[in-house]
């Protein structure tokens, strides 16, 4: 058991005092601290206390640290990454690839020879993701019923948005052509759009007009922070999720999706492959999301909870994470893992233990008990997400 401190992100969008919060850091945080990733991506592997990078210990000695079965699947390398998640502002619209195109578009920008700051594929593997709210948290999540979308995006009644309509209500191919096309809508165009949508939605409100998905307020508020963006109309085609703590959503791979504001923990495959399509001043690659993108709508996108006692966990339909929350009280728990293990506590105070000692870890904080250590015990009173393969 050793502590495991995380690497802190600090992107535009994140929150300058959720995490610092969490952590008992002074607030507002210097700086927006948007993600803390614990694990062993090369990007930013975490740090264990003997100093030396996650990553690097994993291959060093990759069968104690992953175990015979974790490694034989997956390889020298921990298949996950666990993350704390602070969202103060709208997130980029993206999606993640499979394994296959991961591998492929890796492979391919390798050959070429493209500078890595550049790269769309900076691993070769895929990224589904499961996020489990710990405060309120809204995100756009996956494609809605085109034909719901379009009778709403009418009601607006905005010119420019007919031929949108048209396309949505066309059921066999409405969201494989409309995505594209606002996408490629030009700047100066969509800028003009959107302030009509905006201004119409505001109407709506204010005469108690609003619509039920609440998509009319997520393009009210992603106007303000992007007027020209084509990823504010695209916004209108996805479902809008709220959840409250404890709830999660689970984001396979070719989903669209963005976090619009919140506070979770999130655990994904151990990738960085972010493919963007707008909402964002980072760089945006439509036409390799829309090859990665599923058009596939989403009827329900909360993941499944399953509750046994105090242990609440999220099943995915994938092998590389599996997430369970712990409320620990007075009576010892236990539980034994065939793998690597990422202890965090997100409240009060846990103590975590296995064969190789014991860690009390606060909120914020984090231990990794390597895989030779079979079972681990938690005491205390409090809150722990444990992370496992």
């Amino acid at each position: 058991m050793q502590r495991l401190d995380g690497v802190i992100r600090n992107y535009a969008w994140g929150s300058q005092v959720d995490l610092a919060k969490l952590q008992g850091r002074e607030v507002p945080a210097e700086l927006p601290e948007a993600e803390e990733w614990f694990g062993a991506h090369p990007t930013a592997p975490s740090i264990l206390d003997d100093g030396r990078p996650l990553d690097d210990a994993i291959a060093s000695e990759p069968a104690r640290f992953l175990g015979r079965r974790v490694l034989d699947e997956f390889g020298p390398r921990l298949p996950f990454l666990l993350k704390l998640l602070a969202a103060d502002k709208p997130l980029s619209i993206q999606a993640h690839p499979n394994s296959r195109q991961a591998h492929s578009g890796h492979t391919r920008e390798l050959r070429i020879g493209i500078d890595a700051a550049f790269r769309n594929y900076v691993d070769g593997n895929h990224k589904p993701e499961l996020i489990v709210a710990l405060t309120d948290f809204r995100a756009l999540c996956g494609f809605r019923d085109p034909l719901v979308a379009a009778d709403e995006i009418e009601a607006l009644g905005v010119s420019g948005l007919e031929k949108l309509v048209t396309t949505l209500r066309d059921s066999s191919s409405g969201l494989r052509r409309a995505v594209p096309d606002l996408l490629g809508l030009d700047r100066d165009e969509c800028r003009e759009i959107i302030a009509a949508a905006a201004k119409a939605a505001t109407a709506m409100h204010a005469s108690g007009a609003a619509n039920e998905s609440g998509s009319d307020a997520v393009l009210i508020e992603l106007a303000r922070f992007y007027p020209d963006d084509p990823g504010v109309l695209v916004s209108l085609l996805l479902n809008h999720l709220r959840l409250e703590p404890g709830e999660a959503v689970y984001m396979p791979a070719g989903n669209l999706h963005a976090y619009l504001k919140g506070f979770g923990v999130e655990i994904m495959a151990a990738s960085d492959n972010v493919l963007r399509g707008g909402l964002t001043s980072k760089r945006v690659n439509v036409p390799e999301l829309l090859r990665v993108l599923d058009f596939r709508t989403m009827p329900e996108p909360r993941a499944i909870v399953h509750d046994e006692g105090p242990v609440r966990d999220w099943p995915v339909p994938i092998d590389d994470f599996a997430l369970r929350r712990i409320k620990v009280g007075s009576e010892p728990q236990s539980f034994t893992v065939d793998g690597p293990r990422i202890c965090l506590c997100t409240g009060g105070t846990v103590t975590v233990a296995d064969a190789g000692g014991e860690l009390t870890l606060t909120p914020g904080h984090a231990a990794f008990s390597e895989a030779a250590a079979e079972t681990l015990t938690v005491t205390g009173e409090g809150e722990l997400f444990l992370a496992t393969v």
